[in-house]
C-alpha cells in the first residue's frame, strides 16, 4: 500500500470521512433490542494459559461501542444490534447475566471454568458497563477460575482491573487491536489508537495482576488477500513480543451489516478472506511463544471466510482443532483443487483488480 498524502487527513476526508459513512449506514437499522436480554450466549471450549477451559461466552446487550456511536470502523455492525439511547441499566444488565446463567445450568453439564465477556464495546467503559455493575459481575463469578473482558486500550484503567482481580480471579483483557500495522488500523478499519497504546494497556494490565489477549482482523477492506497474510504474520509476532500479551486471536473478517465492508461487498469490491489464507498465517506463526487461535464466523458462506464450498467444512474444523492443540499439521490434511487457485490471487490481485476472484 502507498503511504497517503496529508491531505487525506483534512476534515471531511480521511477518518472523517469514513466516519460520515458510517454514521449513515447505521442510520439505516430499525431494529429494537430487548435491554433485559443479553445480544448472545454459548457454550464453548478456549484454550488459555492455564490449559483448556470449558468457556462460559457472553455478548452483553450494552448502549453500544463508544467509538462505533462516533461512526467506528468498518467491519464492525455489533452497534447495530445495542440498544437505542446509549445506556442500559444496571437492572437490565444484571438480568442478562442472570439469562446467561439460566443458559449455562440449561446447556452445560457443569459450571464453565472460564467466562468470557464482550460488550460489543468496551466493557471497563463505564458509560456502557458502570462501576456498581462491574463490581457486581464479578462478584457473581468470583467462584470461577478465568474472566475475560473486552475493552479498548483507553479504558483499561488500574482501579477498573482491581475491581476484577481483587476478587481472586485470574484476569484477561481482550483488546481489538485489528493489527501492528498503524497505518492498516487507521485508513482500513478506522480505528484511532496506535499499537502503543496497546503496548502501554499490556503494561498497565500486568502491573495490576491481568494478561492480554490481543484480538485481530484478517483482511479488513482495501488490502488484498497477500497483504492480509503477510500483516497478519507480522501482527501476530510483534504481539507476542509485547510483555503480559499472552494470547492472540486472529479473526478473518466477515461481512456484517450497516458497515462501509457491507456496501463494498453488495457492489463487488470486497471479499472475506480465504480459509486457506487463516491456515497459512497459522502454520507460519504455531512456533510463536504465544497463544494463537482463529474464529472464522460465517466459515463457508459468501458473507464469511470461505474457499470453494466444498473443503470448508474441513478445513474449519482443521482450525478449531489447531486452536486447541497448537500443532498445524492438522492442515496437512486437506486437500482441494481450490488451492490452486487461491494461490493464483495471492500471485496476482492487486489493490487495482481486487477482488480477484469473489
Amino acid at each position: 500500500m502507498s503511504e497517503p498524502s496529508p491531505e487525506v487527513y483534512e476534515r471531511g476526508r480521511g477518518m472523517d470521512a469514513h466516519n460520515l459513512v458510517m454514521r449513515e449506514l447505521r442510520g439505516e437499522r430499525d431494529e429494537q433490542y430487548d435491554p433485559s436480554e443479553p445480544t448472545r450466549v454459548w457454550i464453548d471450549e478456549d484454550n488459555t494459559p492455564g490449559g483448556i477451559y470449558q468457556s462460559l461466552t457472553i455478548i452483553l446487550n450494552t448502549g453500544g461501542c463508544r467509538w462505533a456511536r462516533a461512526g467506528g470502523c468498518t467491519m464492525c455492525g455489533y452497534v447495530a444490534e445495542s440498544v437505542e439511547g446509549g445506556r442500559v441499566s444496571h437492572e437490565h444488565l444484571m438480568a442478562q447475566i442472570e439469562h446467561c446463567l439460566e443458559h449455562e445450568r440449561s446447556h452445560a453439564d457443569e459450571v464453565s471454568p472460564l467466562v468470557k465477556i464482550y460488550t460489543s464495546g468496551s466493557f471497563l467503559d463505564e458509560r456502557e458497563v458502570g462501576a456498581e455493575t462491574r463490581q457486581a459481575i464479578a462478584d457473581t463469578f468470583a467462584d470461577r477460575e478465568r474472566l475475560v473482558v473486552e475493552s479498548l486500550p483507553d479504558f483499561v484503567k488500574p482501579a477498573r482491573l482491581d475491581d476484577l482481580v481483587f476478587v481472586g480471579l485470574e484476569v484477561d483483557v481482550a483488546i481489538g487491536l485489528e493489527t501492528a500495522t498503524d497505518r492498516i488500523r487507521r485508513d482500513c478499519v478506522n480505528k484511532y489508537f496506535n499499537f502503543a497504546d496497546f503496548e502501554d494497556a499490556c503494561e498497565i494490565a500486568s502491573e495490576h495482576g491481568a494478561g492480554v489477549k490481543a484480538y485481530l482482523l484478517m483482511k479488513p477492506p482495501f488490502i488484498t488477500e497477500a497483504e492480509a497474510i503477510d500483516d497478519m504474520v507480522r501482527s501476530i509476532e510483534r504481539c507476542a513480543e509485547v510483555s503480559g500479551c499472552h494470547t492472540v486471536s486472529m479473526n478473518p473478517c466477515n461481512v456484517q451489516r450497516y458497515t462501509m465492508v457491507d456496501e463494498l461487498h453488495f457492489r463487488g469490491g470486497y471479499r472475506p478472506p480465504w480459509l486457506w489464507s487463516v491456515a497459512e498465517v497459522l502454520t507460519q506463526t504455531a512456533d510463536i511463544d504465544a497463544i494463537i487461535v482463529s474464529d472464522p464466523v460465517g466459515h463457508g458462506s459468501d458473507r464469511g471466510p470461505h474457499n470453494c464450498g466444498t473443503c470448508d467444512t474441513g478445513i474449519y474444523e482443521a482450525i478449531k482443532a489447531f486452536n486447541l492443540d497448537q500443532d498445524s499439521a492438522v492442515f496437512d490434511r486437506i486437500e482441494c483443487s481450490c488451492r490452486h487457485t487461491w494461490e493464483v490471487v495471492c500471485e496476482r490481485e492487486t489493490g487495482y483488480n481486487q477482488p480477484l476472484v469473489h
